[in-house]
C-alpha cells in the first residue's frame, strides 16, 4: 500500500524461523532470549538476569578472527541449535536476503549454510520441528540440507525472476505481507509453499541515471489496477525429494484470485488456506489434502466492500502462523460481517462459531492466545480511537471485555506477551510522555524488577507542558472527527498564525495518535512551533481506527472524494476559530499524504493556498492491483470512480503554490506519475514547482546528504509561501 506511515498473537508455528520484530519467549514463557554484545543470553525472569548461552568466542567460523555479527538468530525446537542471520541484504523494503549459520551446542560445531549458493542469497531459512535440517529460499528455488551435511538439495529447479518458488511477488509483499513463503509439516517429512507466476505480469521499467554513464533499466514485475494479478499455486513436495502435489485450488483464468494465508492445518496431512476473490470481497477457508491436492470450503464470508487482510488485525504476521485451538479441533478468526472487528471461535469444519470480543468493539492487534487461562488478550480502544489498550476476553465466549492497562496510564500501550501470558514486555506513551517500556508480570502489571519505569514516567510527566491538544470537529455535513491541534510558542489569542494540516487520509494510516512524537513536524528544520506556526491532522472517514466498520469502509470507490471533503470541511471549521489565518492555510503529506495534498489543493484552491506533496499518486489507475481494487473495484467495472479520486482530473484548478517531490527510483509510486501530473499542468498553464531525487526510493532515504536537502527544501518552500508568526 503507498504510505511512509509504519505498520506491522500465538500462533502454531511448524518450523523455526525469525522474527521480524517482537521478543523471542523461551517456550515456558519464563525467560526471552536476547543479543548482547554478541553473545547469546537467556534472559530469566522476574529476576531479569541475563545467562550466557552461547558466547561470541564460539562464533568465530574457521579461519576468522571475529565473531559473526549477527543480525537475528532463532532456536530450534528443542533448544540445541541456534540458526544466525547475517551479511544481510535488502529486498525492496527489508534485510530479508543473507548468510545463514548453524550453531550446535550439542557437539559445538559452526556450520554455514548452503554452501556453492551465491553469497548473501539464502531467504527464511528454518530448522525443521525434528532439528535435524534446515530449509530456506535462494534464487526463488527451495532448498533443504541435513544439518552437518554441507550438501544442499534442491527442492524446485524453475526458479527464475518471474517464477518464484518460496517467496512472492512485489504486490504480495508489500499489500499482502507476504514474504516467507514455504512451511515445515509438523513431522518435518514435508515442505508446503507457495509459487507465484508472473510471466504474464508486466514489467515496470525504471531507470537507473546515476550508478553508471549509460543508464540502467531496472524492471519490477508490478500489475497495476485493472491488470490481472500474478497466479499462484500450493504445493507440497517431500523433504527428501521429489514430485509436487498441487493443490486444487480453483483459479480464475479471466479475473485471478488470491491466497494470502498458508499453513499446516495442525496436522502433517492437511493445509488450511485462506483464498480471495480479485475485488477481496469474497473470503473462503480451504482445507487442502496433502497427499491428494483435494480440497473442501469450511468457512465462508463475504463484504459488499473488502474483506481486511490479517496484518490489519495481527501484527505479527511476517512470522506465519494459524490460530489453533483444542488440539486443532477449532481456531480463532476475525470478521467484521456485524458492523464490529471482532474475535469468533470457529470450530474446524466451521459449522459452529463463538462470539469472543462482545460490544462495540474493534480489535487492533492480537496480542496472545492463553488457552489454558482461558483468555485471548487483543489491544483495542472502545472509549477514544486515538489510543491503544490491553484487554481480554474469554476463550468461552462468556463474560465481557475486560481492559488489563492501568487506568492511571492513558495514552498508547503495546505488549508482547509471553506464553502462559506469566510476563509480557510492555510499552507505553501519550503526546506528553516520551515512550518506555519495561518487562511486567502481567497477573498484576507490576514491573519485574526495579522502579516502575512507566508509572514513574507518567507521573513525572504532565500535559501543561505540551502545545498539543487533542479535540473533535463536526463538519457542515455532520460528521465527527478525531483531530489534534499544536499552537504556537508564546501563543497570543489576539493574533492570527498560519496554519499547516498534515494529511495521510486513506485506509492504511492513521495520523491522530495519543503517542509520543504526534505533532512534531520531522520536515521542518527548526522549531516549527517556536517560529509561529499552527499545526494540526485530522482522522476523516475511512482511516483505520475503531470506530466500526461503516466508518473504515464508507470511502469503498470513494477513495479521493469522500476522504478529502470530510479534510476539507473539518479545515473550514478550523479556519472559523479567530487566530487562525485563513490566507496562510497549507498542506503536506507523503505518499498516500501526498494524493490527498494534491486532490485538496485541486478540489478545494479555495482553502488550500500552499501544498507540498511528496511520493504522490498522481493516477490510481498506475498503482498496484492488490491495494486500489481492494479499496475502488475493478477499473473494467467501475473506470469513472477512478477518474473522479485521482488528482489529475482537478489539476487545472491549481490556484496557490505546490511543491512536488517525487524520488525516480521509487518502486512503490512510481515516478510516472510525476510526469503524467506535470503534463496536466503543463497543460493548462498552472506554475507549480519540482524536486525529482535521482534514483531514490519510496523513503527518499538514500544517499549522502539527501535528508538535510529534502528538510530544507521542505522548510524554505513553507516559510516563503506560507510565512511563520503572528499578525
Amino acid at each position: 500500500m503507498f504510505r511512509i506511515l509504519s505498520i506491522l498473537c500465538c500462533c502454531l508455528f511448524t518450523g523455526t524461523s525469525f522474527a521480524q520484530s517482537g521478543i523471542q519467549w523461551t517456550t515456558d514463557g519464563q525467560a526471552y532470549w536476547d543479543n548482547q554484545e554478541g553473545n547469546i543470553v537467556k534472559v530469566n525472569l522476574p529476576a531479569n538476569q541475563p545467562e550466557i548461552i552461547v558466547s561470541k568466542e564460539k562464533l568465530i567460523p574457521a579461519g576468522a578472527s571475529t565473531p559473526l555479527p549477527v543480525k537475528e538468530f532463532s532456536i530450534s525446537a528443542d533448544g540445541n541449535k541456534f540458526l544466525l542471520f547475517t551479511n544481510t541484504r535488502k529486498v525492496w523494503r527489508y534485510e530479508t536476503r543473507g548468510d545463514y549459520w548453524v550453531y550446535d551446542r550439542a557437539t559445538g560445531t559452526l556450520q554455514q549454510l548452503g554452501k556453492g549458493l551465491p553469497e548473501a542469497s539464502l531467504m527464511f531459512a528454518k530448522i525443521s520441528p525434528d532439528g535435524s535440517k534446515a530449509a530456506y529460499v535462494s534464487g526463488n528455488n527451495l532448498y533443504v540440507e541435513t544439518l552437518g551435511s554441507n550438501v544442499p538439495l534442491a527442492l524446485t529447479s524453475d526458479g527464475s525472476r518471474q517464477r518464484i518458488n518460496g517467496t512472492f511477488d512485489w504486490a504480495y509483499e508489500e499489500e499482502f505481507f507476504c514474504r516467507d513463503g514455504f512451511r515445515w509439516s509438523p513431522d518435518s517429512r514435508q515442505i508446503a509453499f507457495w509459487q507465484i507466476n508472473a510471466n504474464k505480469t508486466p514489467d515496470y521499467l525504471m531507470v537507473n541515471n546515476t550508478d553508471s554513464i549509460y543508464p540502467v533499466a531496472i524492471r519490477v514485475e508490478y500489475p497495476v489496477a485493472g491488470i490481472k494479478p500474478s497466479s499462484f499455486r500450493i504445493g507440497v513436495l517431500p523433504a527428501a525429494g521429489g514430485q509436487t502435489v498441487w493443490m486444487a485450488i480453483p483459479y480464475d483464468e479471466d479475473k485471478g484470485n488470491y491466497a494470502p494465508r498458508m499453513e499446516w492445518a495442525a496436522n502433517s496431512n492437511e493445509v488450511i488456506v485462506q483464498y480471495l476473490d480479485r475485488k477481496q470481497q469474497d473470503s473462503k477457508l480451504l482445507l487442502c489434502n496433502a497427499a491428494s491436492g483435494t480440497i473442501q470450503t469450511i468457512y465462508h464470508e463475504h463484504d459488499s466492500a473488502w474483506i481486511d487482510i490479517q496484518p490489519s488485525w495481527d501484527q505479527d504476521y511476517a512470522n506465519g502462523g494459524w490460530d489453533w485451538l483444542n488440539g486443532g479441533k477449532e481456531f480463532l478468526w476475525v470478521s467484521e460481517k456485524d458492523g464490529w472487528r471482532h474475535i469468533y471461535r470457529v470450530s474446524r469444519d466451521g459449522k459452529k462459531e463463538t462470539l469472543l470480543t462482545k460490544g462495540n468493539i474493534d480489535l487492533l492487534d492480537l496480542v496472545r492466545i492463553d488457552e489454558k487461562g482461558n483468555y485471548v488478550y487483543y489491544i483495542a480502544s472502545p472509549e477514544n480511537a486515538t489510543q491503544r489498550y490491553l484487554y481480554r476476553s474469554r476463550l468461552d465466549g462468556k463474560g465481557n471485555a475486560e481492559r488489563v492497562s492501568p487506568a492511571t496510564q492513558q495514552g498508547s500501550h503495546d505488549y508482547d506477551i509471553g506464553p502462559n501470558a506469566l510476563f509480557a514486555k510492555h510499552r507505553f506513551s501519550n503526546y506528553y510522555t516520551k515512550g518506555v517500556e519495561e518487562f511486567i508480570s502481567l497477573k498484576d502489571q507490576r514491573p519485574v524488577t526495579g522502579s516502575p519505569a512507566v508509572a514513574d514516567a507518567v507521573a513525572k510527566s504532565s500535559s501543561a507542558k505540551s502545545n498539543l491538544r487533542f479535540f473533535q470537529v463536526t463538519t457542515a455535513d455532520g460528521i465527527t472527527m478525531d483531530a489534534w491541534m499544536a499552537k504556537p510558542a508564546n501563543f497570543d489569542s489576539t493574533k492570527k498564525y498560519p496554519v499547516l494540516f498534515m494529511v495521510y487520509t486513506e485506509p492504511w494510516g492513521q495520523t491522530v495518535k495519543d503517542s509520543w512524537g504526534t505533532g512534531y513536524n520531522y520536515m521542518y528544520r527548526g522549531n516549527f512551533l517556536q517560529d509561529g506556526y499552527i499545526y494540526v491532522s485530522i482522522d476523516n472517514r475511512g482511516t483505520p481506527v475503531p470506530k466500526g466498520r461503516a466508518w473504515r469502509k464508507s470511502v469503498y470507490r470513494k477513495i479521493g472524494i469522500v476522504n478529502i471533503r470530510d479534510q476539507a470541511m473539518g479545515a473550514r471549521e478550523i479556519l472559523k476559530l479567530p487566530y487562525v489565518d485563513s490566507s496562510r492555510v497549507a498542506v503536506w503529506g507523503w505518499s498516500g499524504g501526498g494524493s490527498a495534498t494534491l486532490n485538496l489543493m485541486f478540489q478545494y484552491p479555495e482553502i488550500y493556498k500552499t501544498g507540498i506533496a511528496v511520493a504522490a499518486v498522481g493516477n490510481q489507475l498506475t498503482y498496484d492491483n492488490i491495494y486500489q481494487e481492494r479499496y475502488m473495484g475493478l477499473p473494467q467495472e467501475n473506470l469513472e470512480d477512478f477518474v473522479k479520486g485521482s488528482p489529475i482530473t482537478y489539476a487545472k484548478n491549481l490556484k496557490g503554490n505546490l511543491l512536488y517531490i517525487h524520488g525516480t527510483g521509487d518502486d512503490n509510486v512510481h515516478y510516472n506519475n510525476a510526469e503524467m501530473l506535470f503534463n496536466e499542468l503543463i497543460k493548462y498553464n498552472r506554475q507549480f514547482q519540482m524536486m525529482s531525487y535521482p534514483n531514490r526510493t519510496h523513503s527518499i532515504s538514500e544517499g549522502e546528504g539527501t535528508f538535510l536537502h529534502l528538510t530544507t527544501l521542505f522548510t524554505e518552500y513553507l516559510r516563503k509561501h506560507c510565512p511563520p508568526g503572528g499578525r
